[in-house]
């Protein structure tokens, strides 16, 4: 596979999806069918229409961004959503998303998307400033093939082991994470969290002053891949769940933002109280041997999914 050519199928087979998983998988992926949860009305497309843009496929959740479009191509729709913050959305994978955080002096993107031609040119036109390249977890929607576009890569060690298949072929230098770590980007700063669950190595980064935060997929926009197990959910609930209430955040954008879908200290509480449940066994999930990417197991409560492996997930 050439490096620039990863399609969403192929990231799919990349994450681990069989036939049957390829064929069960909607046009995006679970995400999208469990961010029905919170999207309300679907948007509807004319009868031999295109479906629009950066929106929702036909019987798929309504997108409902309130931030002011600022770019548009064939790959990302970026958003502004403050005057040194951007979101942008592709649309390989569950309208995967990056955001640009500006500083005075430097910008970080944070994670590249599936597949974004031209990522560092398009960036360049958001902001003037030297970027620095962070990924919130190793997983192709995130580390596609637009980190090839960037000198080096900034990721938690505990994904090394998911770089071979899912990095193949970079040859910037990576750099690792440290838990706690703060990226000065003069007169703003970022720190850094780390998040197990979704994967080992899921990190998520906060602007303490300005009360929000980025998770990534560590808390799953409504639908939580939980490749680890509860008690490393627990974990990383009450950490988050103390961190947010000592520093004040007020939400965290997620790593598959629809507009409507923002994290908040209520949901790591509700995942905090599946995960100790789980554990102890007086809560009980679905079991399904065609799980995607293996994990057969799924808990559904509180609006949001959270799938697992059974029964090594619920240690």
């Amino acid at each position: 596979m050439d490096k620039f050519s990863m399609s969403r199928r192929d990231a799919l087979k990349m994450m681990g999806l069989g036939a049957t998983g390829l064929a069960a998988a909607s046009i995006f992926s679970p995400i999208t069918r469990a961010s029905e949860i919170f999207q309300g009305p679907q948007r509807q497309v004319p009868p031999g229409g295109q479906r629009p843009q950066g929106g929702a496929p036909q019987g798929g959740p309504r997108m409902s961004y309130k931030e002011k479009e600022v770019y548009s191509g064939p790959d990302v729709i970026i958003r502004q959503i403050d005057e040194h913050t951007w979101e942008g959305n592709g649309h390989l994978m569950a309208n995967e998303t990056i955001y640009i955080i500006e500083g005075r002096d430097k910008a970080i993107l944070l994670d590249a998307g599936t597949k974004i031609d031209d990522l560092d040119k398009i960036v360049a036109g958001i902001t003037s400033k030297p970027i620095i390249l962070i990924a919130t977890h190793v997983h192709p929607d995130h580390t596609g093939s637009a980190i090839n576009y960037f000198p080096e890569i900034w990721i938690d060690a505990a994904d090394t082991p998911n770089v071979p298949q899912f990095m193949a072929g970079y040859k910037g230098k990576i750099n690792y994470l440290e838990d706690g770590q703060v990226f000065d980007l003069g007169g703003r700063e970022i720190e850094v969290v780390f998040t197990p669950g979704h994967t080992p190595g899921s990190a998520c980064f906060f602007d303490k002053a300005n009360h929000i935060g980025f998770s990534g997929d560590a808390f799953g926009s409504g639908n939580l891949l939980l490749t680890t197990n509860f008690s490393t959910l627990l974990s990383t609930t009450t950490r988050i769940e103390a961190y947010m209430e000592k520093n004040g955040i007020e939400k965290m954008y997620p790593g598959h933002y629809m507009g409507a879908n923002p994290e908040t200290l209520q949901r790591i509480k509700d995942l905090k109280t599946i995960s100790k449940e789980m554990i102890a066994g007086t809560r009980k999930g679905n079991v399904n041997p065609q799980g995607m990417m293996g994990l057969n197991g799924s808990v559904r409560d509180f609006g949001v999914n959270v799938s697992y492996r059974d029964p090594i997930g619920l240690k």
